[in-house]
């Protein structure tokens, strides 16, 4: 039992990549080091009330990244390139050992002995998604429109302008139908161990007619990803951390209307009405609708230096049946 006298919980906690690298950041690794440390400090805190967590990550910045290094190495040192699931493989590795080794040092800063581990996490997709002929998911680093246009042409890229903040490639993002390695995240929560997973939304292939897993180029929505690991190791709670602080009604207009709470048939309404872009939170409504569809508590949608005051009821927004 906390010290409140309630229950621990279980978690699933997306860390969207501002919990990580902060728009305005360069994106070396002493900076995310930073970031990250200062949003494992709050996780380690959850951790020593007794909480089970299982973390997820976004990687859009940085699987795009990865695929623009293979890209160079490949014409500058006839490196082959890899394909794009091998560089989510790539992003789940660095991002994992980052997050896990900062909530190692968080851990030991106040007094706690528990064990971490990342776990390299495939989930399965249908080939048949009608994502594949619609990419709509950002990934790399932003360009203005003339720069955007022109790799656009040479690459033969999609490109769309991403929230206000400029030109991306977006690439196919199709629905996470089955966490491979679920078995396996599970039995480390039961023992205790605080991991990440689903990074970056797994690494998305495809079953095989004879049962064989086969990797396909797309980039998994982190959110729905963690919602679907949420409801196969029966979390409580979903935890989805993103640039701010609260789900807003009008976001962005002269009238926005912060949410503290709000039932699940009243975000499925709003959604529905288009009050959530899906460019932006839409997709998170998604997720936390599917969550508590399948027998998830609650859903918390905050920002990244609000994780402990949402946890216990302080901050952030509330989603609930």
């Amino acid at each position: 039992m906390q010290a409140d006298g309630k229950a621990p919980r279980r978690f699933v906690i997306a860390l969207g990549g501002n919990a990580i690298l902060p728009v305005g950041k360069r994106g070396t690794f002493d900076e995310q080091l930073e970031v990250t440390g200062q949003t494992m400090d709050q996780v380690a805190q959850l951790a020593r009330d007794g909480h089970e967590i299982v973390m997820s990550h976004g990687n859009g910045p940085v699987v795009g990244n990865i695929v623009l290094r293979g890209d160079a190495g490949e014409q500058l040192h006839g490196i082959p390139a890899m394909p794009m699931f091998v560089c989510g493989a790539d992003s789940q590795g660095g991002l994992g050992f980052l997050l896990q080794q900062a909530l190692q040092n968080s851990l030991r800063a106040v007094g706690i002995e528990r064990a971490v581990a990342a776990v390299v996490t495939q989930v399965r997709v249908d080939p048949a998604d009608p994502a594949f002929d619609r990419p709509s998911k950002p990934i790399g680093p932003f360009y203005d429109e003339r720069q955007a246009r022109l790799l656009e042409r040479e690459n033969g890229w999609s490109v769309v302008q991403d929230a206000g903040r400029g030109w991306r490639r977006v690439v196919p993002s199709p629905q996470p139908l089955e966490v491979v390695e679920w078995p396996a995240i599970e039995a480390l929560l039961n023992a205790g161990v605080l991991t990440v997973a689903v990074g970056g939304g797994g690494i998305p292939v495809v079953r095989e007619p004879d049962g064989r897993l086969r990797g396909v180029d797309a980039v998994i929505d982190k959110d729905r990803a963690s919602a679907l690991l949420g409801r196969l190791v029966g979390a409580d709670t979903l935890m989805i951390v993103t640039q701010i602080e609260k789900v807003y009604l009008r976001f962005g207009q002269p009238d926005a209307e912060a949410l503290d709470s709000v039932p699940a048939a009243r975000a499925g309404e709003l959604l529905a009405a288009g009050e959530f872009p899906p460019g932006s939170m839409g997709p998170k409504i998604e997720a936390a609708l599917s969550f508590l569809e399948h027998g998830g508590r609650e859903v918390i949608i905050t920002d990244p230096g609000s994780i402990l005051a949402a946890a216990a009821g302080r901050a952030g927004t509330r989603i609930a049946p």
